[in-house]
């Protein structure tokens, strides 16, 4: 090493000390599994629910579009007719558009009462200090049992010629004769059965009710808001998104109402086909009458209606549905 020249050159040329120097590695770090190996296990446990979907809702699913287009009694290999199901159904047969004008009505009477039921029996237990468990639990129960049959066969009792409530009608001079054998009425029959099944919505709303921040009513009292105007101006409006899943919830579910109007009308569908519902007429078809395919096209329309209507409802929910945290 030499003292003269470029001094920086002087000091480079000088190895650095060995306590500098970064140790060797002398261990491997372990490889990570491919992402496919290890994304094994998750498949496996999933493959239960994966065959249950494929083997339960879309292979049936597939073979019922495949029979919509054809000739099947159930006992004969099926026939393919096309397009006939369909045109059939929509332009030569009017007992099914009876059964969509039937079932449309149902719609718009039992979903606006369940749902008001619903929230206004959730604003009462909202306010409730004691005892809120048990009537909820007891507001809850006629959801899981109106859809029974035994429960069908009861509320048809109650309203049958001489049942519960046209005795007690025709003591107050209101002889109605029995509301099941009127076609005027047979509908309202099925409707109330469905409104007594509020417990569900009533659990949801009373859920999103204890969610809206009490400041905001402490905010309207003092502006002078009375009741009234808090429900119109807070309830509501912080309640709308609960209020509108709870709207496609039951819109959906009131489309597929078979087992009130199956027992209530005897599965006939009387009288005159005041209840003969779409799904009802739609299992007549296939299994009273033995015509499968046509049973498959119209189960393939009400599909493709309850999506329509389905769509209409998201659409329309823009004007009327708020979130709180829109716009952040």
């Amino acid at each position: 090493m030499s003292l003269t020249g470029d001094p920086r050159r002087t000091v480079s040329s000088v190895p650095p000390p060995a306590t500098a120097r970064e140790p060797r590695r002398t261990t491997r770090e372990p490889r990570r599994a491919p992402r496919r190996e290890r994304q094994g296990p998750a498949y496996v446990f999933l493959s239960p629910w994966i065959l249950g979907v494929v083997l339960l809702t879309l292979a049936p699913m597939a073979v019922s579009l495949y029979l919509s287009f054809t000739d099947y009694n159930l006992f004969d290999a099926p026939t393919w007719v096309g397009l006939r199901n369909y045109t059939d159904m929509l332009f030569e047969d009017p007992r099914y558009w009876r059964s969509v004008g039937t079932t449309l009505v149902f719609v718009v009477v039992a979903v606006p009462l369940k749902l008001a039921l619903a929230l206004g029996v959730a604003l009462l237990l909202r306010n409730m200090r004691s005892g809120k468990g048990f009537y909820r639990s007891a507001f809850y129960a006629p959801s899981l049992l109106g859809a029974s049959m035994s429960i069908a066969l009861v509320w048809r009792a109650l309203y049958n010629d001489g049942g519960t409530v046209d005795d007690l009608l025709s003591r107050i001079g209101i002889h109605t004769g029995g509301w099941v054998a009127d076609p005027d009425l047979s509908v309202l029959v099925v409707a109330l059965l469905a409104v007594w099944q509020f417990g569900a919505p009533m659990v949801i709303f009373l859920a999103g009710l204890q969610q809206i921040p009490g400041d905001l009513y402490e905010a309207a009292a003092l502006d002078g808001a009375g009741r009234w105007r808090q429900f119109v101006s807070v309830t509501l409006p912080m309640l709308s998104p609960v209020l509108f899943f709870n709207l496609v919830l039951e819109t959906i579910q009131s489309f597929q109402v078979f087992t009130p109007a199956f027992a209530i009308s005897g599965g006939k569908g009387g009288p005159a086909d005041s209840t003969m519902f779409y799904t009802l007429y739609l299992y007549e078809r296939g299994f009273s009458a033995s015509h499968m395919g046509y049973a498959s096209a119209m189960a393939w329309a009400l599909l493709l209606g309850i999506g329509a209507v389905t769509v209409v409802l998201f659409r329309t929910s823009r004007s009327w549905v708020f979130y709180a945290n829109e716009g952040a």
